[in-house]
């Protein structure tokens, strides 16, 4: 018998989010959703579509997700936003409902397949040289309670969740995880959340 082909299918990927996931101040090769898409497998081929802006909250993603307007299904929808809920200071109820409506259709963009979803926690940039004068603890306090928010409701849609904010938090003691703005993450810290997103990826694509 004929040994099989290897398939040559190409996997589509989106991404949802915020300067964290459009890699604010550094390179396209080095966001996380780039990096996490080099990383799977050679032998696999993925296209790799982000929809995301810095400054974005909830529901200016909403907006930026209508007018890109994404057609089809995608095999993987990676979402990770509402650092900028927590910056403003929006009300936490108002994340949460705006949050599930988003986490609804990342699932409908995955054909209504909520465990090829995948919800990243917020980074806490209070640990970074932008916070200096701020009061780093509230900000951590802050986003922790996003967090339980968004984890919350990923548990009950049954969606992948991934905890990134412990390594976020160690770019206190390590300024190379930082970019050159004092603020996002740099490429090294950006590799560290694609290697933790890295085996629900290959579960997902396998």
């Amino acid at each position: 018998m004929a040994t099989p082909a290897p398939s040559n299918q190409t996997y589509r990927y989106l991404a949802l989010g915020d300067s964290y996931t459009i890699g604010e101040s550094v390179t396209e090769e080095e966001r996380w959703p780039n990096q996490l898409a080099a990383l799977v497998n050679s032998s696999k081929e993925i296209d790799v579509t982000i929809i995301a802006r810095t400054g974005w909250t909830t529901s200016e993603l909403w907006q930026g997700i209508q007018a890109a307007n994404p057609q089809g299904t995608y095999d993987m929808v990676s979402l990770l936003i509402g650092v900028n809920n927590q910056y403003r200071g929006y009300d936490m109820d108002e994340y949460r409902d705006e949050f599930k409506f988003l986490l609804e259709k990342a699932i409908e963009y995955a054909g209504g397949k909520p465990e090829h979803v995948i919800v990243l926690s917020i980074p806490d940039w209070g640990v970074t040289p932008f916070a200096t004068g701020r009061d780093r603890g509230q900000i951590s306090s802050e986003i922790n309670t996003f967090n339980q928010i968004n984890l919350e409701e990923s548990q009950k849609a049954g969606i992948h969740y991934v905890d990134i904010t412990p390594v976020s938090r160690e770019a206190v003691y390590n300024s190379s995880l930082i970019a050159g703005d004092g603020l996002h993450p740099s490429g090294k810290m950006y590799a560290e959340w694609a290697k933790q997103v890295l085996p629900i990826a290959v579960e997902i694509l396998e």
